[in-house]
C-alpha cells in the first residue's frame, strides 16, 4: 500500500475494467513519471469525454450529436438491424465492412450470475424499433460465450411471433486455431455452421 494520493490513484485505475492491481500501479507510475503537459491533457480529454460524448437517440451507439454517425447515414439499408452487446462491438463490425445496415446496442448481456436481466438491457427500445422501422432481418451478433447465447436465444424466441428472419452470426473455429484447443460449444458451432466444400 502506498500513501495518500498515490493509493487513491492506484485504486481509482483499478476500478477500470480489465485493469488488475499491478497494471493500476503500472499505469500510476507512469502518470507520475510522465510530463505535467501529458497528464493534464488526459485530463482534458476525459472531462470534454463526459461532457460531450453520449448515446445515440436511436441505437444507442457512442455518439456527439443525437444521432450517431452510421444512423445518420441516409446510404446505410434501413431494412437490416445488427444487434450488438457494446459500441466496442460496432467498431469491430465496421472493421470487416461486411455489413451496410444499422445496429442496435443492447448495452451488455443477460447474466443471471452478475444480476443482469432481460429488463436491464435494451430490449424494449429494440421491439419499439422494430414495431416503427421497415426492417426485414434481424442479425444477432452478440458474444459466442454463456451470456451471449443466452441473450441471443431468449431475443430469438421474443422476436419469433414477429414473423421477420432473425440470424446468428456464425461461429466457430479460428484461422490458424487448433482443434485440441478448442472448447465444446466453439466446436459444436463448427459443425453446426459447416458448409459444403468442393464440386
Amino acid at each position: 500500500m502506498y500513501e495518500g494520493v498515490v493509493q487513491d490513484l492506484i485504486d481509482e485505475l483499478g476500478r477500470l475494467p480489465g485493469v488488475g492491481p499491478k497494471s493500476a500501479q503500472r499505469i500510476a507510475f507512469h502518470l507520475l513519471q510522465a510530463d505535467r503537459a501529458d497528464v493534464q491533457r488526459l485530463s482534458e480529454v476525459l472531462a470534454v469525454v463526459k461532457d460531450k460524448v453520449r448515446f445515440c437517440d436511436l441505437c444507442f451507439n457512442v455518439s456527439e450529436d443525437a444521432l450517431c454517425r452510421i444512423c445518420g447515414d441516409s446510404r446505410r439499408s434501413m431494412s437490416l438491424i445488427c444487434v450488438v452487446e457494446e459500441p466496442k462491438d460496432i467498431m469491430a463490425m465496421e472493421r470487416t465492412r461486411e455489413f451496410r445496415g444499422r445496429y442496435h446496442v443492447l448495452g451488455g448481456a443477460i447474466s443471471p450470475i452478475d444480476g443482469i436481466g432481460p429488463d436491464d438491457l435494451r430490449i424494449t427500445e429494440l421491439m419499439r424499433r422494430l414495431g416503427t422501422e421497415p426492417i426485414e432481418e434481424v442479425i444477432i451478433a452478440t458474444n459466442p460465450n454463456l451470456n451471449g447465447e443466452a441473450t441471443a436465444t431468449y431475443l430469438s424466441r421474443l422476436l419469433a411471433p414477429l414473423g421477420m428472419p432473425v440470424s446468428r452470426l456464425a461461429s466457430g473455429l479460428p484461422v490458424g486455431g487448433d482443434l485440441e484447443y478448442a472448447d465444446e460449444v466453439t466446436l459444436g458451432r463448427a459443425f453446426e455452421g459447416r458448409r459444403l466444400i468442393g464440386g
